[in-house]
């Protein structure tokens, strides 16, 4: 009998070690059209004109170069914008199940949106 192997991907908020009582730490975002279909845990950045969230790439300009947010539930925005749950305060996040843009690709990289979640109260342990 042949076994087919399946993998999972990354659990809905499994990322979090904790949070705020009563939801405090959530908030509803939208995320833009064009970012695509985005995982559970993805750093997010928010586009300062639109105040749409895309994923947190350094080499941008339009205010989402600055990691703001951790994506709870998986999205597709591939053609439209999505309405979504991310933490964005008053929590504590297990590290190595982020999930960092492309334009992350060094360990200073790394370091500095690990740094711009701490000052919005986003801890990465």
């Amino acid at each position: 009998m042949a076994y087919e192997t399946k993998t999972e991907g990354p659990r809905s908020l499994g990322f979090a070690l904790s949070e705020a009582e009563h939801g405090r730490s959530r908030d509803e975002v939208t995320i833009a059209s064009g970012a695509g279909i985005l995982r559970p845990g993805q750093v997010l950045g928010k586009i300062t004109e639109s105040g749409k969230y895309v994923p947190a790439d350094p080499a941008a300009t339009d205010g989402s170069q600055v990691a703001v947010a951790v994506l709870g539930y998986s999205v597709d925005a591939s053609s439209d914008d999505a309405l979504a749950v991310a933490l964005t305060r008053a929590a504590q996040l297990k590290g190595p199940e982020l999930i960092y843009d492309d334009g992350v690709d060094d360990a200073a990289k790394t370091q500095t949106q690990i740094d711009e979640l701490a000052a919005v109260g986003l801890i990465v342990r």
